[in-house]
């Protein structure tokens, strides 16, 4: 039996030096009486260190919440309920992505159910007084009916004058007017004539405006049935152009170069020379892939497909599989999750650093047991003062998932 115990605590020893010395804690977890379950994307941060995200189910209704986690002065963080879906026969339920932080502390959101249709709504919450005051910003519909991308997906983004951005079956747009909230279509994706289709991920927004992100399917249907999904750019029309409607690029097309592929939920990356960053499923032990785009030199190469670097193939093993997603952090090093694999089989975050001679180094940060968490999700968030924190979808103590944080 001493040899027994001896023997793990050389093992744990050995895993504390091989995870880069990051602290981990879990600062919240789900599935507890009328609490929420089931966070299946990452987590936003204010200015003072809160935190707020989703949870896919749970709540009084079982339709899914909005939370909030605040540090107490006791060291402990505690939860506050925000909002719980449905609240009203207009409401969302379902919530499959986070939140994002706007003005005036306003939190925007999407569900992928319920709503008008049964097809979900992108909403607000807004605090006032001593409650959160929800607005439905617009009702989706089914793509038969309509085309303003139904069952929406991934995270929204926001541009300076507070537009937002998302994905569902299309590429939309929201926009605020004096009596309301305005949906447009910037893009359908029909998976026809190299075209993507099914985008899970939300974009990402670049300084001039073009938005960045991936398709689950579409694209060359030789190497895949159905297709191994893009990377794709829209554009918006010029000032003064007389253009009407974004202009779509295809960056890149999975396939047997990339030994198949695959996006998943997590949103790109993009550096400060405009490279992309990205994760895959597919590689070259099927186990996932971090990838870099760079831009083509020459518009004309290769049709203006950009560049691609293979920066890390997960193997399956301690190292991770099904990698979700990756952020950069100012020196240029990439943090990401697994969803599966690790030492006990339940994903990892990892950290990918650029070398001089140009290869990345990866470093284990976490291995998830079960018990602190199981099938991390989407992309890691990074606070100013370099701690990492993220989601697992499942898990924990009472199997509903957690949220995380990672102190170097």
């Amino acid at each position: 039996m001493r040899l027994h115990l001896l023997a793990v605590t050389l093992f744990c020893l050995l895993c504390s030096v091989a995870q880069g010395q990051y602290h981990f804690r879990v600062l919240h977890a789900f599935g507890s009486g009328t609490d929420g379950a089931g966070v299946w994307d990452s987590v936003t941060l204010d200015s003072t260190g809160n935190i707020y995200g989703t949870t896919s189910g749970g709540g009084l209704h079982k339709a899914g919440t909005v939370f909030r986690l605040a540090l107490g002065t006791n060291g402990h963080w505690k939860e506050t309920i925000v909002h719980t879906f449905p609240s009203s026969p207009e409401d969302g339920g379902g919530p499959f992505s986070g939140v994002l932080l706007g003005t005036n502390a306003t939190l925007y959101g999407m569900t992928m159910s319920l709503g008008s249709h049964d097809r979900g709504v992108a909403f607000s919450l807004a605090p006032v007084k001593n409650h959160w005051q929800e607005k439905i910003l617009h009702s989706f519909c089914s793509r038969s009916n309509c085309d303003d991308g139904g069952a929406p997906s991934g995270n929204l983004t926001i541009d300076p004058t507070g537009n937002l951005y998302g994905t569902g079956y299309v590429a939309f747009g929201l926009m605020p007017h004096r009596g309301g909230w305005s949906d447009t279509t910037l893009h359908d994706f029909t998976g026809q004539e190299g075209d993507g289709s099914g985008p899970q991920a939300g974009p990402i927004r670049d300084g001039a405006g073009n938005l960045y992100g991936t398709t689950l399917g579409g694209g060359d249907t030789k190497d895949c049935s159905g297709g191994c999904g893009i990377v794709w750019e829209l554009s918006p029309p010029a000032p003064d152009s007389g253009a009407k409607g974004w202009t779509e690029q295809i960056l890149h097309t999975f396939g047997v170069g990339d030994k198949l592929a695959f996006p998943g939920v997590g949103q790109l990356a993009m550096d400060s020379q405009g490279n992309l960053y990205g994760a895959v499923q597919g590689g070259q032990y099927r186990a996932g892939v971090i990838y870099k785009l760079s831009p083509a030199s020459d518009a004309s190469e290769a049709e203006g497909l950009w560049g691609e670097t293979i920066l890390y193939n997960f193997t399956g093993g301690d190292d991770g599989d099904f990698p979700e997603g990756v952020i950069l952090d100012t020196t240029g090093n990439l943090y990401g999750i697994t969803g599966n694999g690790g030492a006990y089989g339940e994903g990892v975050v990892f950290k990918l650093s650029p070398q001089p001679d140009g290869k990345w180094k990866y470093t284990l940060l976490h291995a998830f047991r079960g018990s602190d968490g199981a099938e991390p999700v989407g992309n890691p968030t990074l606070s100013p003062d370099g701690k990492l924190y993220g989601t697992a979808a499942t898990g924990g103590p009472y199997g509903g998932g957690v949220v995380f944080q990672l102190t170097p």
